[in-house]
């Protein structure tokens, strides 16, 4: 997978993060690292575009909890040896009152949207399939 940075100003500034392969336990960590630098570097408005990935697996949703965390300030370490990532993802499903205002995906192929959806991610972070729309939602 690769990555592409792209910085947008709008009436606040926007950083895209374009994902570009399949996201999966090979390379998922490489895109909670770019998000740890960027918000280390005082990125706090992310879009991450999934149109060119056409597969996501499990350890992309792991890899997306963990970009929410980093994007709310959170930590990201696991409480204790028992955490068991795809188990904090479900909690959050169930207890999130609104999704992360922060970080939100955009334009992600079929088979990529019918994960997030699947699993309650999009309750999480927003998923827009249109650019301007999801530009305007940081606002």
């Amino acid at each position: 997978m690769d990555i592409e940075v792209e910085q947008i100003q709008t009436p606040l500034p926007i950083t895209v993060l374009s994902l570009i392969g399949e996201l999966d336990a090979s390379n998922y960590l490489t895109l909670v690292g770019e998000v740890e630098a960027l918000y280390q570097n005082g990125v706090r408005n992310l879009l991450i575009d999934l149109s060119r990935v056409p597969f996501m697996a499990s350890s992309g949703l792991v890899a997306f909890h963990q970009v929410a965390l980093i994007m709310r300030g959170e930590s990201t370490a696991p409480p204790d040896e028992k955490w068991n990532p795809m188990r904090a993802i479900a909690h959050e499903v169930q207890s999130k009152s609104s999704q992360n205002h922060h970080c939100k995906l955009i334009n992600p192929q079929p088979r990529v949207a019918q994960t997030l959806q699947v699993t309650g991610f999009d309750k999480i972070l927003a998923v827009f399939f249109n650019r301007e729309e999801a530009v305007a939602s940081f606002t």
